[in-house]
């Protein structure tokens, strides 16, 4: 049994990583912070958890939280992280980053793509990727880990596949659609019932900061520099994101080997299902049949007119794009069953 606090833990994303780790058998939330609702209980910002938890929100520092706790979960912003990770671990605290902070292993990737120098670029290296079905050897014996973007592990788990196969010899080109809890609980004018309600809203045509991830870790497992482009759109729904990814092939690709190569990648993955149906209404993957889990539902087509192949990837955005993932490597780091906390069905209908 460990203890584990978790930092900025009133978000979506840190009351999910809240919500499995009060089910999970082998670890004790000993502490939750909250500078807003410092002395409030849990419940009262996440009601879902009334009956789970007595927890109350704690201003503690982080520092001070990281004296009391083995593994350490931080969900604040983009930036934050930065500026309490290198104390936190000169205390010998484990962390699991689910910021972008440690994401990326190359420190001039940050002014490119989030507008800000890296002031530790030596700590990039002891971060590892938390993409399980990528990285599960480095995670046994990692000390820290870096949970990946929610749009970049849902476009990495449809074309790694291809990037490892050594098919994807051109420029990924991803189509994302996102829920309005991707963008986290923050109040704008763009998230506003009005405005979001019965809309498709692209927000970002190209250079999308998940890119950096996306090139990162197809490189990584193609062992050749690969680039991608994506055009991100907010869509009407709470949870859930729908990669649609494509590329050109000089050949026609048949099928077998299209599968080869996601049995390659994925042989065995306790979290990847293959959604490829001649007949019902779910015969592609689809947010709606991951909500709630920690499952990447992942399927392909083939257009033989253009040469285009075809990749399909939909998860959960705050579990298997966040939280799920931040857990499921925290097991492995920590040698626990891999599922433990995580096998849970996905809601239907949602």
């Amino acid at each position: 049994m460990i203890k584990v606090g978790i930092v900025g833990s009133s978000g979506y994303a840190g009351g999910e990583a809240l919500r499995i780790l009060l089910q999970h058998r082998d670890v004790e939330v000993s502490v939750v912070t909250s500078k807003k609702y410092a002395g409030k209980q849990v419940f009262k910002v996440h009601t879902n958890l009334k009956g789970f938890t007595d927890l109350k929100y704690s201003d503690k520092s982080p520092l001070d939280v990281a004296s009391e706790v083995d593994v350490m979960f931080l969900a604040v912003p983009h930036g934050e992280s930065v500026k309490i990770t290198p104390k936190i671990l000169e205390q010998g605290t484990r962390v699991v980053d689910m910021s972008a902070d440690f994401r990326l292993k190359n420190p001039e990737d940050y002014p490119k793509w989030y507008g800000w120098e890296h002031t530790a670029p030596d700590l990039l290296s002891k971060f590892t990727y938390g993409l399980a079905e990528i990285h599960r050897e480095e995670l046994k014996s990692a000390k820290n880990i870096a949970s990946p973007g929610c749009t970049a592990c849902c476009s990495i788990y449809g074309l790694a596949p291809f990037a490892k196969a050594g098919m994807l010899n051109g420029t990924a080109i991803i189509d994302v659609k996102t829920g309005s809890s991707a963008s986290g609980s923050s109040v704008s004018l763009a998230s506003n019932f009005s405005e979001h309600a019965n809309s498709v809203r692209i927000y970002k045509p190209w250079g999308h900061r998940h890119i950096a991830e996306i090139e990162q870790e197809l490189s990584y497992v193609s062992g050749k520099k690969q680039k991608a482009t994506m055009s991100a759109h907010s869509v009407n729904m709470v949870r859930g994101i729908l990669a649609t990814s494509s590329f050109f092939t000089e050949e026609e690709i048949v099928e077998a080997k299209v599968w080869g190569a996601m049995r390659a990648m994925y042989k065995d993955e306790p979290f990847v299902r293959y959604i490829m149906d001649k007949s019902g209404v779910f015969r592609y993957p689809d947010p709606k049949i991951v909500a709630g889990s920690n499952f990447v539902d992942i399927g392909f087509e083939y257009d033989k007119h253009a040469n285009r192949m075809i990749s399909i990837s939909a998860i959960d955005n705050l579990i298997k794009g966040a939280a799920g993932n931040a857990v499921q490597s925290m097991n492995i780091m920590m040698g626990f069953k891999e599922t433990e906390g995580l096998m849970q069905a996905p809601f239907h209908p949602m």
